[in-house]
């Protein structure tokens, strides 16, 4: 039975703006206060899904929160009718209605880690939704992200959803942005990669000292247990507190992995000799390889070729890396990479040597994406599935010619070119985001996720 790897993008909401909500996350906070264009910032992302489902891949899309977040503003005692409740918030507490109304979910690396049947005891698909609990904004998005989820793989024979971890910061968990996994054959058993930023109930451990570290190995440890992961199986590594300090907020800003090639800085890791020989080793267990393709490659870049501030500017780390059929690798990677020298020539040199297994090269431009924080990585949640597992997803949730076509005019008839931080208190903006929404979960089939429907 084939098996492949999907890659389910998260789809702009209307509300997406540039709040500066994220402590730790420098193009965040760089970009604060400046103009976002909602239209253009979904548009862009259409088009990454569209370029690379013409190009064989099998890509999906996830609905976007409702926003602004009117039920949360309630449990924070505002009152009255929903115009009423947006108003007074604004009037109040415009940093929190800002939050309330940030669109962070089309980073749906964060949305859930997921574990393929192959990995898993009972051989379902597991899905458990992060807690996002160290940023207020995001913590708020898990409940729907379940329901959006379990609306895309409902089918109960093949898919298990779990809760968030428990809304605490010893159990902080940011999701698939701290986890990859590597295989032979993505339908075969694999390796699962958790990377954490402390240990929560060991503090002897060193952790960052200026930012936050928003992964806990305890929370890593938990969703392995959920999955029911085999623990022989398993590697789990700390991401160097000293590149987190530096606004690598998520391992997916310094290293990035598929199937059986390991991408990443040489600063990436506590340990990263360690790490490695552990990867090696667990990777190893999963039998003999008569093909070198098939071989584990780490594909380590030196801090004098890209360093670290260069790595994070240009998000050279927060790329897709795709498996061609040919058995090479194609690395996607934001347009901000050709910007940036070092890393233009680096990308150049590494398509030039025949050893290396990254192959070939896209570009895209995800300006709206990456003035906020998120590059081609941040935007893709990534589900391994079989062939009765991909009949059984939720097949409007697919990307095919037609669905990028409604998509495309669905955005472009609701969509603002231009939002700013003063207009999220507009109570037509609440009226056009429901209208948007509520016409969205019919063209993607999902049924009422969203509060307001209820």
């Amino acid at each position: 039975m084939k098996t492949i790897e999907a890659n389910f993008d998260g789809l702009v909401g209307p509300t997406h703006n540039y709040a500066g909500l994220s402590r730790g996350n420098r193009a965040s906070i760089h970009h604060a206060g400046k103009v976002a264009n909602p239209r253009e910032a979904a548009l862009q992302g259409l088009e990454k899904m569209r370029a690379l489902s013409e190009l064989g891949f099998v890509q999906g899309v996830l609905a976007p929160q409702e926003r602004p977040d009117i039920a949360i503003l309630r449990r924070l005692g505002f009152t009255g009718s929903d115009l009423r409740v947006l108003a007074d918030a604004a009037e109040q507490m415009p940093a929190v209605l800002a939050a309330c109304c940030s669109a962070s979910s089309m980073w749906s690396a964060n949305a859930a880690t997921v574990s393929p049947g192959a990995d898993c005891a009972d051989g379902k698909v597991h899905f458990t939704p992060a807690n996002l609990i160290n940023k207020f904004h995001r913590s708020i998005e898990h409940d729907v992200t379940g329901k959006i989820l379990k609306s895309t793989f409902k089918n109960p024979d093949h898919f298990m959803h779990h809760q968030a971890l428990p809304a605490n910061n010893d159990f902080g968990d940011e999701g698939a942005a701290n986890h990859t996994r590597f295989c032979h054959d993505y339908g075969a058993q694999g390796v699962e990669f958790f990377v954490y930023g402390r240990e929560a109930f060991n503090p002897q451990v060193i952790s960052p000292q200026k930012y936050p570290a928003r992964q806990s190995l305890e929370a890593s440890q938990a969703i392995a247990r959920l999955h029911q992961l085999d623990p022989t199986r398993l590697v789990f590594a700390q991401q160097n507190p000293a590149v987190i300090d530096q606004g690598v907020f998520h391992n997916d800003v310094i290293a990035v992995g598929n199937r059986n090639l390991l991408f990443c800085h040489e600063q990436a890791f506590v340990g990263q000799t360690a790490v490695y020989e552990s990867l090696t080793k667990a990777y190893g267990s999963l039998g003999f390889n008569l093909d070198f393709h098939l071989d584990f490659h780490i594909v380590e870049v030196a801090e004098q070729q890209v360093s670290v501030a260069q790595a994070i500017g240009s998000y050279l780390f927060n790329s897709q890396l795709l498996s061609l059929e040919d058995g090479g690798t194609m690395i996607v990677v934001p347009s901000e990479c050709e910007h940036e020298p070092a890393v233009w020539g680096y990308l150049q040199g590494i398509l030039n040597d025949s050893s290396c297994p990254i192959t070939d090269l896209k570009v895209f431009d995800l300006r709206q994406s990456m003035n906020n924080g998120g590059g081609p990585a941040c935007l893709r949640l990534r589900v391994v599935l079989n062939e009765q597992e991909l009949a059984a997803t939720n097949q409007q949730c697919l990307i095919n010619d037609q669905r990028i076509s409604s998509l495309n005019n669905w955005v472009k008839k609701h969509y603002r070119d231009h939002l700013s931080e003063q207009d999220l208190a507009d109570p037509l903006l609440l009226t056009e985001s429901r209208t948007a929404l509520d016409e969205l979960t019919q063209i993607l089939d999902l049924g009422s996720v969203y509060p307001f429907q209820n």
